[in-house]
C-alpha cells in the first residue's frame, strides 16, 4: 500500500489481464489498467488509470445493476458508445453511468494515438453486469469475485 503521493504511471499495470472468457478477451487487447485505488488500500470504491492503445476498447458494451461508474478523459480522443449512440470525448470530458438504467456503455480508441482516462466505480455488493449485445453475464459473488457465464448460466469452458 502506498503511503505517499506517486505518479499514477508509476503504479504497475498487470499485463494482458482480463476476466473475460476467451471469446471476448480480444476486445480489450491493448488496454492497460492501473488499479491506483487499490495501491492506496481503498475499499469503498475503485479508481483505475487506464490507457487504450489505438483500436482497443475498455470493455464490451455493458451496464451494471448496482454499481455506478464515472470516467474522465486525461489525454487523447475516445469514442463513447452509449446505447446505440456514439459520442467523441476529448481531454477534460467526463461521463457518469448510473447503475440500474439498462443503458450499455463502452469506451474505445478509434484514433491513432493512445487514450488515457480515469475510471471510478463503487463496490456495491451483489452487482450484476449485463452485456446486451453478447452472450455473457457477470455476477459478483459474496467474496467480491466475479463469475462470468453464458446468459443461461452455463459456464464458459477453456
Amino acid at each position: 500500500m502506498k503511503s505517499k503521493p506517486v505518479a499514477a504511471s508509476e503504479i504497475e499495470a498487470p499485463q494482458n489481464k482480463t476476466i473475460y472468457p476467451a471469446p471476448f478477451a480480444h476486445v480489450v487487447n491493448g488496454r492497460s489498467k492501473r488499479k491506483i485505488g487499490e495501491a492506496f488500500g481503498l475499499t469503498n470504491f475503485g479508481v483505475n488509470f487506464t490507457t487504450l492503445a489505438p483500436g482497443a476498447a475498455s470493455a464490451l458494451p455493458h451496464h451494471h445493476s448496482k454499481q455506478d461508474e464515472f470516467i474522465y478523459i486525461v489525454n487523447g480522443t475516445a469514442t463513447l458508445k452509449l446505447g446505440h449512440d456514439e459520442f467523441i470525448m476529448h481531454k477534460g470530458d467526463c461521463m457518469g453511468f448510473k447503475a440500474g438504467t439498462g443503458l450499455a456503455h463502452q469506451l474505445s480508441n478509434q484514433s491513432a494515438l493512445p487514450v488515457t482516462y480515469l475510471e471510478i466505480g463503487d463496490r456495491t455488493e451483489g452487482d450484476e453486469v449485463d452485456y446486451p449485445f453478447d452472450d455473457l453475464k457477470a455476477t459478483q459473488l459474496a467474496d467480491g469475485v466475479w463469475s462470468l457465464t453464458h446468459k443461461n448460466g452455463s459456464p464458459y469452458t477453456s
